[in-house]
């Protein structure tokens, strides 16, 4: 079933992109940008991996199981190799307020559809979403359609990895670090987000 939804909507974006952009004002000339949207979780239990060592040297890697959190919320959009975060303390509909309005701000000379999976706080009656952004809903459980993925997976590698940190502000440093290196290599955010289903004219 998973699999049959994630090819209908692969099928049916550019149809789907078409029903969203009829209800903007008609005077609304903006031109129109495809993000994806999530949010990932970080704190300070430890993410032990491989690693290299001298020959004859054992790798040694902190452990820790301290279960607070941050959450980052992010949207990338994979044809600019742009990108929009924010760390924030809790992943519910005021959040996602909160994101979204930066979001739109951010990027107010454009009109944003932004692809976004069924978490609770995204399919909300109570969620407002700015006059310029639309929002599409990929389908349940379905992660390998959204290329937001991507990004904790480089932050968890590159940021996390054999690491314990000592407290919050220590996970948000590693975060700002990671985000901040992102957003300045649109080469490679391009790589990492672009998929082929993405290329669709709007």
């Amino acid at each position: 079933m998973q699999l049959r939804q994630s090819r209908r909507l692969l099928k049916k974006l550019p149809e789907i992109i078409a029903e969203k952009l009829e209800d903007r004002d008609p005077g609304d000339n903006r031109p129109v940008l495809l993000f994806a949207q999530d949010e990932g979780r970080f704190g300070r239990i430890s993410d032990v991996r491989r690693a290299w060592s001298p020959q004859g040297a054992r790798p040694q890697a902190p452990r820790q199981i301290i279960r607070t959190y941050l959450y980052v919320f992010t949207a990338v959009c994979p044809a600019l190799g742009r990108m929009t975060s924010l760390i924030l303390p809790w992943a519910n509909t005021e959040m996602m307020d909160i994101f979204l309005r930066q979001v739109a701000e951010d990027f107010s000379n454009y009109f944003i559809l932004m692809l976004v999976d069924q978490a609770g706080w995204h399919v909300s009656q109570k969620l407002t979403v700015p006059e310029n952004m639309r929002l599409i809903k990929l389908p349940p459980r379905s992660p390998e359609l959204n290329p937001a993925e991507h990004i904790w997976e480089e932050l968890r590698e590159k940021n996390f990895a054999n690491k314990a940190c000592r407290d919050l502000d220590e996970v948000e440093d590693n975060l700002c670090r990671g985000l901040n290196d992102l957003a300045k290599d649109p080469d490679k955010l391009r790589s990492m987000t672009n998929f082929p289903y993405l290329n669709v004219t709007c």
